[in-house]
């Protein structure tokens, strides 16, 4: 694949395309939602209409999971979710956390970032902002979010570890994150990982879901469970862009496996800090 620099500019340049569609024109190539889909961004988005909160204008259909669901969020929380798009899990987000909460999405495209403040706008809501920024830097101080949220975007950043770091850095103490993003058992072809399209399409981005959850152990989180898992089959008409019938075939009988997982950890109540020469080498 290329460079880190090159992956986030194509992340900016297709998502920003997908901004200025509806998700009926996202999933319009397809008889719905994953089934015989030409476009790998719709292939794994959870059904979101029946919470309180869905908008259908800032549902692209562009989620692996339903991570609001399971992130324990209550009232007067603030709450950070990360790659926000047009805004789908920051309102959902808000419907929990009410108006004496607050709701921040950060997201790395610009077109977004105005589809979801256009939205909110619509909405009246004046307790949810959306930041422009990378989510390896969040534009957003030390220890404010009782809870952060996401949705199959981890897997669209070149250095994951950072992003962990930067997750840990923003929570308080003792407050937890519950993120959905895709994960790996077993090696890609080299076809897979090599194709631009299935980068931004979230699967030749992820890695191995034991080196997902060591990267959230090495950040320091504790309490790490997986709330949720759940296959991801690739459909033929996408693996023939790619593959040969032969290929096919030897690929859906291998051992590699697409997963989408929905994982929750905790920041430590108490975090160690520098205490002198011997306690921070």
């Amino acid at each position: 694949m290329s460079n880190e620099k090159e992956l986030k500019a194509l992340v900016k340049e297709k998502y920003g395309e997908i901004a200025e569609q509806s998700k009926t024109q996202n999933e319009g190539s397809c008889c719905g939602s994953g089934c015989c889909s030409d476009e790998m961004y719709n292939i794994m988005n959870d059904d979101y209409t029946n919470l309180k909160g869905y908008n259908p204008d800032a549902d692209l259909g562009l989620g692996c999971g339903l991570p609001t669901a399971f992130a324990k969020m209550k009232e007067g929380d603030t709450v950070i979710d990360l790659g926000s798009g047009a805004g789908n899990d920051a309102f959902i987000a808000r419907a929990v956390v009410g108006e004496n909460g607050k709701v921040i999405g950060i997201d790395f495209t610009e077109k977004m970032i105005e589809k979801a403040r256009a939205n909110a706008e619509k909405l009246g809501y004046n307790n949810i902002e959306f930041r422009q920024g990378d989510i390896e830097q969040m534009p957003v101080s030390a220890n404010v979010a009782d809870v952060i949220v996401s949705n199959c975007v981890l897997n669209l950043v070149p250095n994951k570890s950072n992003v962990f770091k930067e997750i840990y850095r923003v929570l308080k103490p003792g407050a937890h994150f519950s993120i959905s993003d895709i994960v790996l058992e077993g090696q890609l072809p080299d076809k897979l990982k090599k194709a631009a399209e299935m980068y931004a399409g979230c699967v030749s981005g992820a890695i191995q879901k034991n080196t997902y959850l060591e990267l959230i152990t090495l950040a320091g989180f504790k309490n790490i469970t997986v709330q949720k898992e759940k296959s991801i089959l690739l459909p033929d008409d996408i693996l023939a862009n790619y593959f040969s019938k032969e290929e096919i075939a030897s690929f859906k009988n291998s051992s590699v496996g697409i997963y989408s997982i929905t994982v929750y950890a905790e920041k430590p109540t108490e975090t160690k800090s520098c205490c002198g020469p011997d306690c921070c080498n």
